[in-house]
């Protein structure tokens, strides 16, 4: 399996879609089904029955899945970028493409 480009943690912008330009933090990743859940952005609401766990139901809002292909990374100055790899001090190291700074994590 490749290296991922975005991780957890990682600040991204939303390129395409009915969130398109919202900004956020990745909160959890999914490599196996290549998406990232982002925190705040693709709010999915679910009608839930009451039971005897949650007695009042009602909606229940969650933040759904996107796909990686729809977000990017951000760059200090808060513009999208593209992500490679290269080896620095033999380590492999991911590098904004734009800006050519290393992205820590």
């Amino acid at each position: 399996m490749a290296a991922a480009k975005i991780k957890k943690g990682d600040r991204v912008v939303v390129l395409s879609g009915k969130d398109k330009g919202k900004t956020g933090t990745v909160t959890q990743a999914l490599p196996k089904d290549s998406k990232v859940v982002v925190e705040g952005v693709n709010i999915a609401t679910r009608h839930r029955k009451p039971t005897q766990a949650e007695p009042q139901g009602g909606l229940v809002r969650t933040e759904a899945p996107l796909h990686v292909s729809k977000v990017a990374h951000v760059t200090a100055d808060g513009k999208p970028t593209r992500v490679r790899f290269e080896t620095q001090d033999g380590k492999k190291v991911r590098v904004a493409v734009k800006t050519g700074e290393a992205i820590n994590g």
